[in-house]
């Protein structure tokens, strides 16, 4: 976990404008997330979505510390990173909503937005399965010589898929720019990881001499002090690492689960987010630190809330792709 003198530099580096972004980001993320439950529970986004309420910390202290250059891959859990990376909500809400004006002209949905405008190559329904497409990506930046670095996000089941050991391999022995952000929130699907997820974490990544790294997913400052280091020392050769990040989902695993019982207690739940919930942990520190007040920081939450029903009402005048065009951007190997 992060330390006292990892602490002491973040206060003397994050600087005041990146720490108000970086609230305004996870509220913004929050935000998003209700309005795609509210919007599935009155059966207006078709299909699931997988919320990423609980993890703001991760993307924002992590696409904070890259360039809009740089490259992520996300998963079916992916919204959050799409939007830390750069994307907007309105075209967010109309790719969940299947119209015309989404990311993806409304083919691909929750789980597989993309955004090559921010870097963002794209999230990814297979657990595991963005992988290869970020190392990929950090060989052509290496190739090309353009400074570029990649991240990839995937969570702690990934973990059981044997791309991922490929790959790290390969980062391995081409010392390529890449950083593997594990997001280990605990569950898989409805099994604590515990169950299915042997030795420890972190000795995988170094068995290929990867630099290995664990931080408070919760704390979003600890995330970023560490995802700055691990990221310039990829963008300056210094070969790939890996980041072990501890955090928590509050909802179920897809909008669908909502009783929960029968995998993880209640009272687990309340103790997350009301002990460590990290928008309330960077809004205390700001708050303390004298960088913002309460009243500022409900400005900051007014102002996203309109943005984010702002965003959904676009998508939901917009219009659907013509019939015309089912069989465009389609194809078969």
């Amino acid at each position: 976990m992060t330390s006292a003198t990892t602490t002491g530099r973040i206060e003397a580096t994050v600087g005041l404008d990146r720490a108000l972004l970086m609230y305004s980001q996870m509220v913004q993320i929050r935000a998003f997330e209700d309005k795609v439950n509210d919007l599935y529970k009155r059966a207006i986004m078709p299909g699931l979505a997988h919320l990423y309420s609980g993890e703001e910390a991760v993307a924002v202290g992590v696409c904070q510390a890259l360039h809009r250059a740089d490259y992520i891959t996300s998963t079916h859990r992916g919204h959050g990173h799409c939007l830390a990376k750069g994307a907007t909500p309105d075209l967010m809400f109309a790719e969940l909503l299947g119209k015309e004006a989404g990311y993806c002209r409304g083919r691909g949905g929750s789980m597989h937005i993309a955004d090559p405008d921010t870097g963002n190559l794209g999230a990814n329904a297979i657990v595991g399965g963005s992988a290869g497409i970020a190392t990929g990506a950090a060989f052509s930046a290496k190739a090309l010589g353009n400074g570029r670095v990649a991240v990839c996000f995937f969570g702690e089941g990934a973990l059981g898929q044997g791309l991922l050991y490929e790959v790290m391999n390969l980062a391995a022995l081409w010392s390529l720019p890449v950083v593997y952000v594990c997001e280990n929130n605990l569950y898989g699907e409805y099994t604590h990881y515990k169950e299915t997820t042997a030795g420890d974490i972190l000795g995988r990544p170094a068995a290929f001499g990867i630099r290995a790294e664990e931080v408070d997913g919760q704390d979003v400052q600890s995330v970023y002090a560490a995802a700055s280091e691990l990221v310039a020392r990829a963008r300056t050769g210094g070969g790939p690492a890996f980041l072990l990040c501890e955090t928590y989902r509050y909802h179920g695993h897809h909008v669908g689960d909502i009783n929960r019982a029968y995998y993880r207690p209640k009272e687990e739940e309340r103790a997350w987010a009301a002990n460590r919930d990290p928008i309330a942990r960077h809004g205390n520190w700001l708050c303390a630190r004298g960088l913002a007040t309460p009243a500022s920081l409900e400005e900051i939450r007014t102002r996203v809330l309109l943005e984010i029903e702002t965003a959904a009402q676009f998508a939901l005048d917009a219009p659907y792709p013509d019939v015309s065009e089912v069989d465009e951007d389609v194809y078969a190997l």
